[in-house]
């Protein structure tokens, strides 16, 4: 589907980029780029256990229909 990126492709892509954003921005951008994905590996390493109960379990339930 894409094309393989060698060495030189990279080396353009970098050349391109340093063009573009100057050398004084590429630290931040590296740093904004590490946090998003350090972000992004948190989150969908969470799994189901860390989200949040939207539904309440048969035990809330039941105490919540003897209350009434």
């Amino acid at each position: 589907m894409f094309p393989k990126i060698g060495p030189m492709e990279l080396v353009i892509i970098l050349v391109i980029v340093l063009v573009i954003f100057g050398a004084g921005k590429l630290p931040e951008i590296g740093s904004a780029m590490g946090k998003a994905i350090k972000s992004f590996r948190k989150e969908t390493k969470g799994g189901p256990e860390e989200t949040v109960n939207a539904e309440p379990t048969a035990s809330t339930k039941n105490k919540k229909s003897t209350k009434s």
